[in-house]
């Protein structure tokens, strides 16, 4: 009973008091402990108890397994598993539930798949047990794979397999197998299971189909509060904000009391939302009811005002948490790397490591990142040797950060000894090592380790083709992107968005706006709006403006909503034609029409296209005019327009204004130059060079290449 209503140490002391222990007190201690967080001591029970000599049932192994799980004890797992055989109890199904269970949270799936394929015999709780071991392992198709097995076996399903079957259904994307399922929910009539009825409002929300999600929502008899978090961490789109603020206040009105997830859920959604007005009448509330001090509501708080760039109130709340550990300061090194505040980011982690508090695996990747982010090469090396000191080498997500650390210093012996480390040579490390390479332009090794990858056997996922594409698009790599593509089609990856634009942006890049058409006609059927705005731009660079256009009405007939991207690249088209009428039509309808806000991309496209055609004051009254203060790049365009020209007048006032931004510019010095020189005012042009030359500034030299067969 004391450990139930969680005063564990009084069920402790009755305990310690027994004269005679059976088998049930000593199961009743054990599950108690594990119950109330001290899997520990729970363990440790559990050892004195074999040693009384007293045999373990089903529910002490139980219960032992579920404390393996959550303390990640692989090897104590491994000895309950190996003694329950030793003693006979492999047959018995309530152990087999427990030991799938154990080994899917630790991540053996493998282990899991050996003992349900020995068995002959299986309840509902040992097929419920292997799906939500997949689900929980990532393996979507497997879980989903065995709820068909079950039916065709004549297994009743029960909640337990819905519930988990959903959560099959939104690791692979299946939203049709999720709306079958819907369906034997209503032909089994368990549309009054609240858990069931969560987990596929859950799946709805998780496959983009947030309406149907509220529909079942809006349905639903017997909400928990379960059910209303769930509602509320599907709102993720602008004008959102506005639906939620509703859907709490009925919450209320219904005498539902909110708990702190529901907090930390809002305050994180306000974060997102970048709604930092509506995260602060919720902060009002949190303090009201005193769900303050709760580590989740405090960490969100955090969280909320660093991504509405707060940074200052974020800081408050982390000062004003008087237990702090290490997810509160975790949060604050998060913050401060959204914001890009390396520097402070790095403060905070040596006032944490000063203090003595103990890092986790999170922070060391949060600051791995602040390392590499702002160059600190010597502070980075220093968290390494930590990192390998305290034993979290083996994280994969931290040799990530390592790899991506090391190749942004330059230093790529030092990322490939990483990467070759022993049982480092997984699919996800080849596609860090490629991405990180790519991210910071070296391209032809990223090709090499390419073909390196292709050569051992392994199978690329769609993020190392992506990545692949882009070296091939970035080098001009035809070749190399001709091989490639064979592979994408033959692994099936031609309808996957993020490969098959990159298939498009390469083979334009490499020359052959054919194979992009092509490319991009093999992915008919995914209608997305980013294979859309990688054609434009495709048929855009190579001067076809009325392919473009075609691709712009093509993409309107799909009912697909232009995103402010296909904006630039259109009117990039009409930039490259100088159909200026049409390109500043098109960049009124984003307002009109789309009720899209014009992004500074946009509007440096805009002032590109009139510069180069020569509508200079119609481009400096758009730099006047815009919503956002000017950046080098749109003063480049401007004064590169009066070069080609003649405005000496202007081209002066925007080199003047480009060079007070970046002083040691090139393109401002040798624009005005050219201006000057165009102009035949070679006496401006000469004094142009020498502020160069007494300046040190340098021309970048140009360069070009060609692929070499």
């Amino acid at each position: 009973m004391y450990s139930k209503v969680g005063v564990l140490s009084y069920g402790l002391n009755i305990f310690d008091e027994m004269l005679q222990r059976n088998l049930f007190s000593w199961t009743l201690i054990i599950s108690g402990a594990i119950q109330n967080g001290e899997c520990i001591l729970g363990l440790d029970i559990y050892l004195h108890m074999i040693r009384s000599g007293l045999r373990p049932n089903e529910f002490t192994l139980g219960s032992v397994t579920k404390a393996c799980a959550i303390m990640g004890a692989y090897e104590f797992g491994l000895c309950i598993h190996s003694f329950a055989l030793k003693i006979g109890m492999e047959w018995n199904l309530f152990i087999i539930s427990s030991i799938l269970n154990m080994y899917a949270k630790l991540g053996d799936i493998g282990s899991a798949e050996r003992v349900f394929v020995c068995m002959d015999k299986l309840d509902a709780g040992c097929w419920n047990a292997m799906i939500g071991g997949y689900a929980e392992c990532g393996y979507g198709f497997e879980a989903l794979k065995i709820v068909s097995l079950m039916q065709c076996r004549g297994v009743r399903m029960d909640h337990i397999t819905l519930v988990n079957a959903f959560k099959g259904c939104s690791v692979m994307g299946n939203l049709e197998y999720g709306k079958q399922l819907h369906a034997l929910i209503i032909k089994s009539e368990l549309e009054s299971s609240t858990s069931v009825m969560n987990a596929l409002m859950d799946m709805y929300f998780k496959n983009d189909g947030k309406y149907s999600a509220l529909k079942v929502f809006n349905r639903m008899k017997n909400k928990d509060v379960i059910s209303w978090n769930i509602a509320f961490g599907g709102f993720s789109e602008e004008g959102d904000a506005r639906e939620m603020a509703i859907l709490f206040n009925e919450l209320l009105l219904i005498g539902m009391n909110p708990n702190h997830i529901t907090f930390s859920i809002l305050l994180r959604k306000c974060g997102e939302l970048l709604d930092v007005n509506l995260g602060l009448q919720f902060f009002s509330l949190v303090l009201r009811l005193g769900f303050f001090d709760e580590v989740n509501v405090s960490s969100s708080l955090i969280s909320m005002f660093s991504r509405c760039g707060v940074m200052g109130m974020a800081y408050l709340v982390f000062d004003s948490v008087l237990l702090k550990n290490i997810i509160t300061w975790n949060e604050l090194i998060s913050g401060y790397n959204f914001i890009c505040h390396y520097t402070e980011a790095l403060k905070i982690f040596c006032s944490l490591w000063e203090l003595g508090v103990e890092a986790d695996k999170f922070t060391f990747s949060s600051i791995l990142e602040a390392c590499y982010k702002c160059g600190n090469q010597q502070m980075g090396r220093q968290i390494h040797g930590s990192i390998f000191k305290l034993g979290f080498a083996s994280y994969g997500y931290i040799c990530s950060s390592l790899i991506k650390g090391y190749v942004s210093f330059g230093l790529l012996d030092d990322s490939f000894e990483i990467f070759n480390e022993p049982d480092r040579l997984d699919l996800a490390s080849w596609g860090v090592m490629m991405s990180a390479l790519v991210h910071e332009g070296h391209n032809y090794e990223a090709i090499r380790f390419f073909n390196s990858l292709i050569k051992s056997g392994e199978k690329p996922d769609e993020f190392i083709l992506g990545s692949v594409l882009n070296s091939c698009a970035a080098v001009a790599g035809y070749q190399q992107t001709k091989s490639v593509h064979p592979l994408v089609i033959k692994m099936g990856f031609e309808k996957q968005e993020f490969v098959s634009s990159a298939v498009i942006d390469a083979y334009a890049k490499c020359g052959d706006i054919e194979g992009s058409r092509m490319a991009f006609d093999q992915s008919f059927g995914l209608n997305d709006v980013i294979i859309y705005n990688t054609m434009i731009m495709a048929y855009a660079h190579h001067g076809l403006v009325i392919e473009a256009l075609q691709i712009f009405k093509k993409m309107k007939l799909a009912n697909l909503r232009p995103s402010q991207a296909t904006f630039v690249s259109i009117i990039s088209a009409c930039n490259h034609m100088g159909l200026v009428d049409q390109g500043c039509l098109l960049f009124e309808s984003m307002s009109l029409d789309y009720e899209i806000e014009p992004s500074p991309d946009n509007y440096g496209c805009l002032v590109d296209m009139l510069s180069r055609n020569g509508y200079l004051d119609d481009a400096k009254h758009v730099i006047d005019m815009m919503p956002f203060p000017p950046w080098p790049a749109i003063w480049r365009s401007l004064l590169s327009g009066c070069r080609i020209h003649g405005n000496r007048e202007l081209g002066e006032w925007a080199a003047g204004k480009l060079l007070k931004m970046v002083p040691e510019n090139d393109a401002a010095y040798v624009l005005l130059s050219k201006v000057y020189s165009e102009g035949a005012s070679w006496e401006h042009a000469a004094k142009i060079r020498r502020v160069m030359i007494k300046r040190g500034v340098s021309k970048d030299p140009g360069y070009s290449w060609i692929e070499i067969l």
